[in-house]
């Protein structure tokens, strides 16, 4: 059906008796606001949800930070409609049981309506969505009860929530990749190394999640500097049956070759020395979540092309996220360039850890691709300084910048 015009109060009452109607499902108020009154919210999202006592109407605020969620019935629940239509969003989108509605209201304060047909489909009505999760809520797990996260009823320890979702988050990252990197049916067990593996809570959880859910046989050692950590993890592993080893020392010397690298959280340029690890052992899987970037802080200055940044640079905070961005931006390029897939994700939400940026690298693409390569070189030029992750990964793969084959020319024709 072709969009109509129609007039403001038809509009409101149109999207009042779909919201508070037999059949509704979902409707979203979004876009530049139209009226004049100040609030906080950019987004209002509102569905039916069943409690125990009856249905009742969820109204979700956005603002740029988080969401507030707010429950209604009856009275209550078109009055909440009504300040929401007063907020003047330019856009709201309903969904029926029976169609697809649209307004919109142009800057003119004409209104738009286009409506479509569309097939039966269910309300989802459940107060909480119910999430695939590796290692859901409501479960007995031996593991996570072990590391305190849930107690003997399946349910998450208030505290503990966090890491609750970071284990989650993170396992489904693993599972989402191992079928690309082909790590399914190698014929023999996964030999993962976790760098910086601290509390060894993510190195346990790949252990239990590969083996004994997934049903991927894998062998597991962690990697870190402190020795207490160490043997308190290897004290852990032992109280869950054995099956995951730890060492005492620098990533380099950890006697693997890795099908998968993990370095979660290892701190500064032990992030670059575990990539390394992952590129010369070549690694099929890599993820990353670096963690204190300190390496460049003090390299990147406004000069030359980046003399444009001088006012983001003098204020202390604003460089140092800079030069975060920067560092991992190099990272991921590197990957590329020594023959990886990469992108660059967000690991968790903030509210739950600020380090939330994961670098995630498939090996099998080609190595030294110029176009990336050219990337690279411009990045450092722009900056003026040569990334850590270069000295790590060594002679090979300086071999493939601009700088190495214009040496390596000179001496040639010399």
């Amino acid at each position: 059906m072709p969009p109509t015009d129609t007039d403001m109060p038809s509009a409101r009452r149109l999207v009042t008796d779909a919201v508070l109607g037999p059949g509704f499902v979902r409707a979203t108020f979004a876009g530049p606001r139209r009226s004049d009154g100040a609030t906080p919210w950019v987004r209002v999202v509102v569905r039916p949800v069943d409690l125990r006592g009856g249905r009742v109407l969820q109204f979700a605020y956005f603002d740029p930070t988080k969401c507030t969620t707010k429950n209604a019935a009856g009275d209550e629940a078109a009055a909440r409609l009504a300040e929401v239509l007063d907020l003047g969003f330019s856009g709201v989108h309903l969904t029926t049981q029976a169609e697809e509605i649209d307004v919109r209201t142009t800057k003119k304060g004409k209104v738009i309506v286009g409506r479509r047909r569309a097939g039966p489909r269910p309300v989802a009505t459940a107060h909480d969505h119910v999430k695939d999760l590796p290692l859901p809520e409501g479960k007995a797990d031996r593991l996570l009860e072990a590391l305190g996260v849930l107690d003997r009823n399946g349910r998450v320890r208030p505290a503990m929530r966090a890491k609750f979702t970071q284990v989650n988050e993170f396992l489904q990252h693993l599972r989402h990749l191992l079928p690309e990197a082909g790590l399914t049916d190698l014929g023999r067990p996964v030999e993962l190394l976790d760098c910086g593996c601290g509390s060894s809570h993510l190195t346990l959880a790949a252990h239990h999640y590969l083996n004994t859910v997934l049903g991927v046989p894998a062998r597991v050692i962690g990697v870190d500097v402190n020795d207490e950590l160490v043997r308190k993890s290897a004290e852990r592993a032992d109280e869950l049956g054995g099956g995951v080893n730890f060492a005492c020392g620098p990533i380099a010397a950890a006697d693997v070759k890795p099908d998968v690298v993990l370095a979660l959280h290892a701190c500064d340029t032990a992030t670059d020395d575990a990539l390394a690890a992952a590129v010369k052992a070549e690694a099929r899987l890599v993820l990353s979540v670096p963690c204190c970037h300190h390496a460049l802080n003090d390299s990147i200055r406004p000069a030359g092309p980046a003399e444009v940044l001088r006012p983001v640079l003098r204020h202390g905070i604003l460089r140092q996220r800079t030069a975060d961005l920067v560092t991992d931006a190099f990272r991921a390029l590197a990957l590329r360039i020594a023959g990886y897939k990469t992108d660059v994700v967000e690991f968790v939400s903030p509210e739950h850890t600020a380090r939330n940026l994961m670098i995630r690298a498939v090996r099998g693409v080609p190595a030294g691709e110029p176009a990336f390569v050219a990337e690279y070189d411009g990045l450092k030029r722009f900056w003026g300084v040569t990334p850590y992750i270069e000295q790590a990964l060594g002679e090979e793969f300086r071999s493939f910048t601009a700088e190495d084959a214009e040496h390596a020319e000179r001496n040639k024709a010399d």
